[in-house]
């Protein structure tokens, strides 16, 4: 910390939460080590006794070809979480730090006696780099040095691994048409949607809700989302026919950001998959709406639709060599109340879809156990019944529901209860992650659009932090510390699997335990910031060491 009277800095690791209305907790970061193409980030906390504007941060280091600065802003949250467990940063309403603002051109303001932060990262090439490197950090205002803090990064010659891990956060097409109004597919559309794949990609997100039609999800049951749908349907009679180039263009421009996988938007209603999603089609040369929510999933006139439709699909999957790369879903979250309504739609998915792999989030093992599912999805607060069953590629998902004691991205949770899920995901061997809200930002039900930098909890439905991981910026996405987060957590499993690669799984695995008197579960792990932080330096050490 700087010893200049009125102005304070404090360099901070990516995982504190810096709040304009309370002191630090976190204790000083000032070194650590990194892969190469790893993505690096810490925070410089400041604070100033009296009202300071036009601050001008100045950065020093020979990592500045790779260096990036953005201001921590902050945002209102009325429904931190709808429960508590103990593990929380704060239950109360308020100001929380969360969107990464560009450094703005006319300088920083300090409030009087308010923290507030910088993030700093470091886009670590994949080669070249090596050795520790001294970023220097400065603040000025009117050619008056208010304090300086360095930081030093030792990046090691060894190359992060490949994501394995297939991970979904769902976009919502919808929400970026409405927040921006825009037409629907127009050509301002389509480069919003260019901009939001490559940040979505960028984050480690490589499994996109593609929207055929549109997504059947939390919509009010006879309500609508706007429509959204890829593929063009033309209907005479009970016959159909099917123009997939619009679909086509979505798989090219999202393959072209770094996507790689599809995920088919649901085939019937959520929770229970009693209902047909929104489908429009042209007939007579109008066009309307042919199912929706008055038309049973397992009526004759849906199944003869998705007899028609499900193989033209298929061919088309096929002839652009896209069938490693697609999964299908039937209907997301069903209870045990829903068995035999996902039963008959789940063997009218099936008829079709031979060899694709169906995947569903689903918390009761009756699913599974009964044939319904082969890729069953549980949350993470339910999937030990499913780890018993030896189930090969398991997945999990967290959303709202996912509030006692497993990790999370709730604003009043702590970074570190975000980033642990990675080692959970290392130690569970799971092949898959899926999260309901990368862009959601309509109200629960999908009642009325919200802005999402002032109403942050879906219309109070939703705890803070669970709807969206990004805010709509100007021409495409400006980030937030939990997407950030979540990112070094995928990094750190993807080391955890370098070691493992090198070393083999028992070592990995002592190395995670060491210290722990007992192993880690989806409730159960360390909790401290410093043992993720140790722990990822340990594994850097022993990554270096074998790999030397």
């Amino acid at each position: 910390m700087t010893k200049n009277p009125g102005f304070e800095v404090r360099p901070l690791s990516s995982l504190a939460k810096i709040f304009a209305d309370a002191d630090l907790i976190d204790k000083p970061h000032r070194r650590a080590s990194c892969l190469w193409g790893e993505v690096y980030s810490f925070q410089v906390a400041y604070r100033s006794e009296k009202l300071l504007k036009g601050i001008k941060v100045q950065i020093e280091s020979d990592l500045n070809p790779f260096l990036t600065l953005r201001s921590v802003g902050l945002v209102p949250s009325e429904l931190p979480s709808t429960e508590f467990d103990e593990y929380v940063l704060r239950k109360t309403p308020g100001l929380y730090p969360d969107p990464l603002y560009e450094m703005p051109n006319g300088g920083l303001t300090a409030c009087p006696g308010q923290w507030r932060g910088i993030w700093v990262t470091v886009r670590v090439p994949n080669r070249g780099v090596i050795g520790k490197h001294v970023i220097s950090i400065k603040f000025v205002c009117d050619d008056v040095s208010l304090g300086e803090v360095s930081f030093t990064l030792e990046v090691l010659p060894v190359r992060l691994p490949l994501q394995k891990l297939i991970h979904s956060s769902w976009f919502h097409t919808d929400c970026i048409a409405t927040y921006y109004k825009v037409d629907v597919w127009s050509r301002a559309h389509w480069k919003l949607l260019e901009n939001y794949f490559r940040n979505a990609a960028r984050h480690g997100i490589n499994l996109l809700l593609t929207p055929v039609f549109t997504p059947p999800l939390d919509t009010k049951v006879g309500g609508e989302r706007p429509t959204v749908q890829l593929v063009d349907i033309e209907k005479k009679s009970e016959c159909y026919r099917f123009n997939f180039s619009r679909l086509d263009r979505w798989i090219k421009l999202a393959e072209s950001c770094g996507i790689k996988y599809f995920e088919i938007s649901h085939l019937f209603t959520q929770w229970g998959a009693a209902h047909c999603p929104k489908i429009v089609a042209s007939e007579k040369g109008a066009k309307k709406k042919i199912f929706g929510w008055r038309n049973k999933a397992a009526g004759a006139k849906y199944r003869n639709f998705l007899n028609q439709f499900l193989p033209e699909l298929v061919k088309f999957i096929d002839k652009k060599g896209l069938r490693r790369k697609i999964y299908f879903h039937v209907s997301d979250e069903p209870s045990k109340e829903h068995l035999a309504s996902f039963a008959q739609a789940s063997a009218i998915l099936k008829e079709h879809v031979k060899g694709f792999p169906i995947i569903d989030a689903l918390s009761d093992i009756d699913f599974y156990d009964k044939g319904l599912v082969t890729r069953p999805i549980p949350a993470s607060d339910h999937i030990e019944p499913f780890v018993q069953r030896g189930i090969k590629n398991l997945w999990t998902y967290y959303c709202v529901g996912q509030w006692n004691q497993v990790a999370n991205r709730f604003f009043c949770m702590p970074s570190a209860r975000n980033r642990i899920l990675g080692t959970q995901l290392y130690y569970y061997n799971l092949a898959g992650f899926l999260q309901w809200g990368y862009n959601f930002w309509y109200t629960q039900f999908s009642i009325r659009a919200v802005d999402p930098f002032k109403e942050t909890d879906a219309g109070q439905a939703f705890s803070s932090g669970d709807a969206y991981m990004v805010y709509p910026g100007k021409a495409g996405p400006i980030d937030s510390i939990r997407g950030e987060v979540f990112f070094e957590a995928l990094q750190d499993q993807r080391a955890l699997q370098l070691l493992e690669k090198l070393e083999g799984r028992a070592k990995t695995l002592a190395l995670l335990e060491r210290g722990l008197k007992e192993g880690i579960t989806m409730k159960k792990y360390p909790r401290e910031t410093d043992w993720l932080l140790k722990m990822r330096e340990r594994l850097n050490r022993a990554i270096f060491k074998a790999s030397a």
